[in-house]
């Protein structure tokens, strides 16, 4: 077969699948279209997303950022002179007054983001600076709840220490269970195991004395390792 003849065939194919082509679309048309159109909402609707994502990202770490800022503002200690350009406070109750509505708005319109579940465990412990002991459970529950384990192993602990101070002694043993069978990087098995020890300095000892040991014998080293062996020679 000459060269000729094969572009001839070869250009008939081509006619042929060209033609073909064109009939199926004629003929399917309006899925075409329909497909066409859907591909393009989805591609409009996942940038609009993003970008909504992004902004909604952005206002609440701006947000965040500020309550932190007033969060880790230094106490005026007594008879220390004000920082200048510097909102100073001189106690504890009195910052956590300035930070909280930040942390609140955070936690509420962004519940569903990162950020929101910081910002309601530290909702919760100002809420706690501020001896409002109601609200405080409700963020620090919500932080509990939260994706990241580290904030949510943080807010069970703080959740622990509110229920002890309301009597809610149960509770409190509960949740630091939890967290010692599941460990955070942000909370260890020692560190909650050390709370639970102290808890039960007062009403069983020997329990107490146990905890304390197993801490010790298993986490050498440690600086959790270190407060357990002086609880365990009688020291505070």
């Amino acid at each position: 077969m000459d060269t000729q003849t094969r572009h001839a065939l070869k250009q008939d194919g081509f006619a042929e699948a060209t033609a073909s082509s064109l009939d199926w679309l004629q003929t399917n048309r309006s899925s075409v279209i329909k497909l066409t159109v859907l591909v393009v909402v989805i591609a409009v609707v996942a940038t609009v997303a993003a970008i909504v994502y992004n902004t909604r990202s952005a206002k609440a770490d701006d947000l965040f950022g500020q309550a932190m800022d007033i969060y880790n503002t230094p106490l005026q200690a007594p008879g220390q002179p004000a920082v200048p350009n510097q909102t100073n406070y001189k106690t504890a109750a009195d910052r956590a007054k300035a930070a909280n509505p930040l942390f609140v708005q955070v936690a509420d319109q962004y519940n569903l983001l990162g950020t929101g579940k910081n910002a309601a465990y530290f909702a919760g412990l100002t809420y706690m600076d501020l001896n409002q002991t109601a609200s405080a459970e409700k963020e620090l529950q919500q932080a509990g709840g939260a994706h990241d384990s580290g904030i949510a192993s943080l807010a069970k602990m703080a959740l622990a220490g509110l229920y002890r101070q309301t009597g809610r002694d149960s509770q409190a043993v509960d949740l630091y269970n939890e967290v010692i069978q599941h460990p955070t990087a942000a909370v260890s098995a020692s560190a909650a195991k050390l709370e639970l020890a102290g808890y039960y300095e007062s009403s069983n000892p020997a329990l107490a004395k146990k905890l304390y040991a197993e801490i010790k014998d298993q986490d050498k080293g440690t600086a959790a390792a270190q407060i357990a062996t002086q609880k365990l020679a009688g020291g505070k």
